[in-house]
């Protein structure tokens, strides 16, 4: 076999790759990961719920899925996958450098980008103490004042989630917000404040958040911000190979992350599960094990 062709590539160096890669490298199949060095998750200082690995910062949780998979001969390398396209054999990657590679399956785990809200101090915070995901950093902030950016019709599930977490919570909707009488009363209830003054920033110190200041001149302290930011795929290599996209533009999936395109496979924060470590590294060994099995009976089609 010529030294870039393969039997796998997968494009995504975050827990779901890794975890696919290690799938198929264990399998004996020549596995090669891409990854672009730009985790979404960089910011944060520590990964959670993620059995026996609870606590790990995520660059040393990618250190410790790298070596794993290196050591049952997989081929981790540094680059941006820059084209992609469907071969008879199976694909060929392009990489930003120059290089060339060619596989005869392809896992897709690039990822989201997360598009955070224009508020002063917000990106700063970002993965510390502005987060997205009680059950990723909930416990870490448990009992800290805590507000809530609103978006919409989620906002009420969403304020009552966070109460497991803390009992001083304040929803700041940044504007209107379509809370219905009865949510506002259910929540005022439950001792939630709800505060409609448009924010001017948060202060946050060295990343740490401590008062949403309003437009007003007005603030609330506040130890921990939630935001669920708007996402979008972090890759349109899905759609150049021609997957399926649904109606916000991500690619559609079946189980074990097939998509309509013989022997390709979407897997992590992109197929909407979701996005925690342990749920991507089941869907990336989940894939694996499709991948492997297309790779001895021939891509499967949809």
């Amino acid at each position: 076999m010529p030294p870039d062709a393969f039997d796998a590539a997968i494009v995504g160096g975050g827990p779901a790759g890794l975890s696919a890669a290690l799938t198929l490298a264990r399998a004996g199949r020549r596995t090669v990961v891409f990854d672009a060095g730009a985790p979404r998750n960089a910011p944060a200082a520590h990964s959670h719920g993620f059995l026996t690995r609870d606590g790990t910062p995520p660059a040393e949780l990618r250190r410790l899925g790298r070596a794993e998979v290196e050591g049952y001969g997989g081929t981790i390398r540094e680059a941006e996958v820059a084209g992609a396209a469907r071969t008879d054999g199976g694909f060929r990657l392009t990489t930003a450098d120059g290089g060339d590679v060619t596989a005869r399956v392809l896992i897709l785990a690039t990822g989201v980008v997360d598009e955070l809200p224009g508020i002063p101090g917000l990106a700063g915070a970002w993965g510390r103490s502005a987060v997205h995901c009680p059950y990723c950093h909930g416990h870490e902030h448990r009992g800290k004042p805590t507000a809530l950016l609103g978006r919409g019709d989620t906002t009420f599930d969403e304020a009552r989630l966070l109460l497991g977490w803390t009992d001083d919570l304040t929803v700041v909707t940044n504007g209107p917000e379509d809370l219905d009488d009865a949510q506002e009363a259910a929540l005022a209830a439950e001792g939630v404040r709800i505060v409609r003054t448009r924010i001017a920033r948060l202060r946050a110190p060295g990343g740490q958040v401590e008062a949403v200041v309003f437009e007003d001149g007005t603030e609330i302290p506040c130890g921990v911000f939630y935001v669920q930011p708007p996402q979008r795929p972090h890759s349109d290599l899905a759609a150049r190979l021609g997957a399926a996209l649904d109606a916000d533009g991500y690619p559609e999936v079946e189980a074990y992350g097939r998509t309509a395109v013989p022997g390709l496979f979407v897997v992590g924060d992109v197929t909407g599960k979701p996005q925690t470590v342990a749920a991507a590294v089941a869907e990336g060994a989940l894939a694996g094990m499709a991948a492997n099995y297309e790779l001895v009976v021939g891509p499967q089609e949809s």
